[in-house]
């Protein structure tokens, strides 16, 4: 089975939101890097990463998302990541990757979207 790897972006107020599906490995993450850094570049630092839809990430993945946090970091931006708790099997796959790495926790993560989207985060 193919699994297409898909990055769309959208401007929701003043958050880029970055939709994410696919498998996130060492083929697909210099996309999403690429994609981070566009967007960074073209002057928004408030980023919504939803990976809602990502269905497999390897440890460059993972190494795409704290280097994006690093970025946003060292221009006072904003990086918000979607990862449900509850999915098809037992929540999303990147959501158990970063607890077991024990990176989790760097990240602003919310269950969905809208909460990503609103001015308080909703876990820490």
């Amino acid at each position: 089975m193919v699994v297409t790897f898909k990055v769309t972006d959208s401007e929701q107020g003043a958050w880029a939101v970055l939709q994410v599906s696919g498998e996130l490995d060492l083929v697909t993450s210099p996309v999403l890097r690429q994609r981070v850094h566009d967007v960074i570049a073209e002057g928004r630092h408030s980023l919504v990463l939803d990976l809602s839809q990502v269905q497999f990430c390897d440890s460059s993945g993972v190494g795409v998302l704290i280097a994006a946090r690093r970025l946003l970091r060292s221009c006072q931006g904003r990086l918000r990541l979607v990862l449900p708790a509850q999915g098809a099997v037992d929540g999303s796959h990147v959501n158990r990757v970063l607890g077991a790495l024990g990176v989790r926790r760097l990240f602003d993560v919310h269950a969905d979207l809208e909460g990503a989207l609103g001015e308080e985060p909703l876990s820490a």
